[in-house]
């Protein structure tokens, strides 16, 4: 098994002494440091600041200069940038002078090998009819949009979604870095490719997403819908491939139906904004938003169906499920997640293939 003590060399180590015990540290999640006097974790989902700090930058860098080597990338002030995943999964972003101005800003999002099951993210994160809802959408094979702010947990949810896949599928599954686990008899996973120093080989999401298409898939997924790749997926999800799924940053559902047009309008595809918006309205079923909570948990806090357009032209979206009010109950808020009255537009089909298993599902 690989571990975060395998990972770096001692050199590595050696320049990352002071935040080590926070590598090692399974509670700490997250490691921030912005520059080498300002070092923050999250730590069971709080920020806090940490007593320690780096000598100077110049120690800093090195470390960082040593991960990028053994990773075979690139740091310096013609590439001040750094994106790459270490041997465990463990993720690493980094921005040095001169576009930052207090130094090496490192952020070191660990790979947890905590697994959590569909059981215990329902009672931490879910409640059971939303959970049945949402195995009812994987069994049906709607198309999916999972929106979340940074570190809200979308990850984790795509990952127990696709537990809920029925067996007989071809998933293909494209990221920008492997995070997804999925335990599945046929699956195949595809990872972007930078471009190397002479600007060449750089393998898109938008590559990966056509080559894809080609390779007789039932279900994509996207880890992330960041770029131009959300034309392609949109189209993907329009051409008889059901049962679709990404992510993409948004606060909110209405938000995140948006940013997917908006993205899909950065791609060089010949159509028009009327087309593309119908395209988008009727490739797009279910969309979930995850939030990460003032308390420091995960929730989900909204289940949404898009059905077309308001008469204003804004994208109509109904909850089927939705957190109502959350209360602060000492250092807790709590909510449940419950259903609005509203049945999604495919309930006869909930009823035709035998998965209403609670006939009071969608009555609040």
């Amino acid at each position: 098994m690989t571990t975060i003590s395998n990972v770096f060399d001692e050199t590595i180590k050696q320049n990352m002494a002071v935040i080590w015990p926070f590598m090692e540290d399974p509670q700490v999640s997250e490691i921030l440091i912005n520059g080498p006097d300002e070092i923050f974790i999250e730590k069971k989902g709080r920020l806090e600041r940490a007593p320690v700090r780096f000598q100077d930058d110049d120690v800093l860098l090195a470390a960082v200069n040593s991960i990028a080597q053994s990773v075979g990338r690139r740091i310096n002030e013609e590439n001040p940038r750094l994106d790459a995943r270490l041997k465990n999964g463990s993720r690493i972003a980094a921005v040095i002078r001169p576009c930052s101005l207090k130094g090496t800003i490192v952020s070191i999002r660990k790979f947890t090998q905590a697994k959590i099951n569909w059981a215990d993210y329902v009672k931490l994160a879910l409640s059971p009819k939303g959970a049945m809802f949402l195995v009812i959408c994987m069994r049906l094979g709607k198309n999916i949009i999972v929106s979340g702010g940074t570190g809200s947990g979308k990850t984790t949810l795509l990952t127990l979604l696709c537990s809920h896949i029925p067996s007989g599928q071809r998933l293909i599954v494209i990221e920008d870095s492997n995070e997804l686990k999925i335990n599945y008899e046929h699956v195949v996973f595809f990872e972007t490719r930078q471009a190397d120093a002479q600007g060449k080989g750089e393998v898109s999401m938008k590559d990966l997403l056509k080559s894809s298409l080609r390779l007789r898939p039932d279900r994509i997924i996207v880890g992330e819908v960041r770029s131009s790749e959300a034309i392609e997926l949109i189209n993907a999800m329009n051409t008889g491939h059901k049962g679709c799924m990404g992510t993409v940053h948004a606060n909110t559902p209405d938000d995140a139906i948006v940013r997917l047009e908006a993205l899909a309008q950065s791609g060089d595809a010949k159509i028009s904004e009327k087309a593309l918006r119908s395209q988008v309205s009727s490739a797009v079923e279910i969309i979930v938003q995850v939030s990460r909570l003032a308390d420091g948990s995960r929730r989900i806090t909204e289940i949404s169906e898009i059905r077309g357009f308001n008469p204003d032209g804004s994208y109509n979206v109904i909850p089927i499920f939705k957190i109502p009010r959350l209360v602060k109950k000492g250092d807790k808020l709590e909510g449940n997640l419950e259903p609005t009255g509203n049945k999604p537009n495919f309930y006869n089909e909930i009823i035709d293939n035998n998965l209403l298993f609670d006939k009071q599902l969608f009555i609040p």
